[in-house]
């Protein structure tokens, strides 16, 4: 039985934690739900398992400074931190509370942020920072900036050992955008994510362009236009689901690999019938991926950005792998400058951990053109073949109809370390397509011609007999195996199950110089 004085101290013990959890008063978590957002307690309890929150640094205040009275101090300074499980596996968890000094980041604040960075780095666990803040708190000057510079070189040394995820719930500016920007995963939520350098008073002041924060840098701005963000949700609640769903496929850290599950059969198994045989005619690639995965399961990542490239996750025989794809449905899938990032980050993470990757090329090359060329196609381009060269993971090709030129170099081909690559019948390997070769090749003979078309047309037709069909790969070595199509998701397993031990020994260095 507790004695007087323990009763005493349990009472202030329990007021300080309600003081606490009240965050900034009754009124500032009402007006924060009149906005349609939950507040920070509510994301965190929606976003981890029932009950597996432990919360550290409860207590921390702000510091006092020459703007705040001393009545003013809050307990716990804006942030909520500590550590919990989702799906049952650990993870550390910050979440801003913007009710509290408009989530504001000073030294304090900043300080238990990087505690439970230091933390989720010492454990090897991933760590999700959940964004609601009105950016660095001018009045402690700069302090503040010194606790951003704290964050920012832990994320760096964090990335690549364990997975870091941002979820920006609120606005994200200045140099806030920073740390989202340096995690693996971002995730925004419709009409509530903002993030921006300057927001629309600086713009307009500055340069006298009016704009809306919406319009600058909203949910649907990051996710379809800059590809700052990798998933989009209409609710929060949806968002906390893909963030759930997204850590099934990945490991706690780089030196593990992600869960396997028991294999199962693809729902769709029409794969042979998806791919028109005329090389121009487009199709939905996600359809070939779907007669490939466990269930026919497949989580996109980006999937409003750069479309004309598809990157994911799915289970292949029960095991977590990523899928990059080319996609006829938009711009025949070349490869552009976004298009490039995207595959190339992606590829990088698949290879930092553990996760194999499953290339399915049909793409007549990169996107020529004047703007393509002065935006950097070639610097952005090279980061594709950089990521690739680099992997040391499991790495299966599968050409489903047409790699030409540079295009069939850089997606995983042979040349760039493949493990095993695959052509279907009907695919087409050459330097480029038929139509553009032949006008190349036979200009003289088709010009002095009665009927070019007609000599064109049949120029093509010999120049992909005898040089554009998969078996004068094959004869040469570059593709291992001309497969039915029937037959892709048998040599993919086939090719794990071989590749589960796979080792590469590179040289060493500190790190590649090559800017992806």
């Amino acid at each position: 039985m507790l004695s007087d004085m323990g009763v005493s101290k349990s009472r202030q013990l329990q007021k300080l934690r309600e003081q606490v959890k009240n965050g900034g008063g009754e009124q500032a978590l009402e007006k924060q739900m009149a906005l349609g957002k939950l507040s920070a307690r509510q994301r965190i309890v929606d976003l981890l398992d029932n009950d597996s929150f432990q919360e550290y640094d409860m207590f921390i205040q702000q510091v006092n400074n020459a703007f705040q009275s001393d009545g003013d101090a809050v307990l716990g300074d804006g942030v909520i931190t500590g550590t919990g499980t989702i799906n049952g596996m650990p993870v550390c968890v910050y979440a801003q509370d913007f009710t509290v000094a408009g989530g504001s980041l000073g030294s304090m604040h900043a300080k238990k942020i990087a505690k439970i960075m230091d933390r989720a780095l010492k454990m090897r666990v991933p760590l999700i920072g959940i964004n609601d803040s009105g950016g660095a708190r001018i009045q402690e000057g700069i302090n503040s900036l010194a606790g951003y510079g704290g964050i920012f070189y832990r994320n760096t040394m964090a990335s690549g050992v364990i997975p870091q995820i941002s979820v920006v719930l609120g606005p994200c500016a200045g140099g806030a955008v920073y740390s989202p920007a340096l995690t693996d995963f971002v995730f925004v939520v419709d009409k509530i994510s903002k993030m921006f350098i300057t927001g629309p008073e600086v713009i307009k002041t500055v340069l006298g362009e009016q704009i809306s924060a919406e319009d600058l840098g909203g949910a649907k701005v990051q996710c379809e236009v800059s590809g700052n963000a990798h998933f989009f949700a209409k609710s929060e609640h949806e968002c906390f689901e893909s963030v759930k769903k997204l850590l099934q496929y990945i490991p706690q850290n780089n030196s593990l690999k992600a869960e396997t599950l028991p294999s199962c059969p693809p729902k769709f198994t029409n794969i042979d019938s998806i791919v028109p045989s005329d090389a121009r005619e487009p199709y939905d690639v996600r359809k070939v991926i779907a007669c490939i995965t466990d269930g026919s399961d497949f989580f996109e990542v980006k999937a409003n950005f750069a479309a004309n490239a598809v990157v994911g996750f799915g289970r292949v025989d029960g095991q977590s792998v990523g899928f990059v794809a080319n996609q006829p449905d938009v711009m025949a899938g070349v490869l552009d400058v976004d298009s490039s990032d995207k595959v190339a980050e992606f590829v990088r993470f698949c290879d930092a951990f553990n996760i194999p990757i499953v290339t399915l090329v049909d793409l007549p090359g990169y996107l020529p053109g004047v703007d393509q060329e002065h935006a950097g196609v070639i610097r952005h381009g090279a980061k594709v073949l950089y990521a690739y060269s680099e992997a040391t993971v499991a790495k299966i090709t599968v050409i489903l109809r047409k790699a030409y030129g540079g295009g069939y170099i850089a997606m995983n081909s042979l040349h760039l370390g493949a493990d095993s690559v695959f052509a279907w019948p009907g695919a087409e390997i050459a330097v480029m397509g038929p139509e553009s070769a032949v006008n190349i090749i036979f200009r003289k003979e088709i010009m002095a011609s009665e009927n070019p078309d007609e000599t064109r047309r049949q120029k093509a037709r010999e120049y992909k007999e005898k040089f554009a069909n998969p078996y004068v790969a094959a004869g040469m070595g570059h593709i291992d195996a001309v497969i039915e199509p029937q037959e892709t998701r048998t040599m993919i397993v086939h090719t794990l199950r071989m590749s589960k031990d796979k080792h590469i020994d590179r040289p060493y260095k500190k790190h590649g110089l090559f800017p992806v």
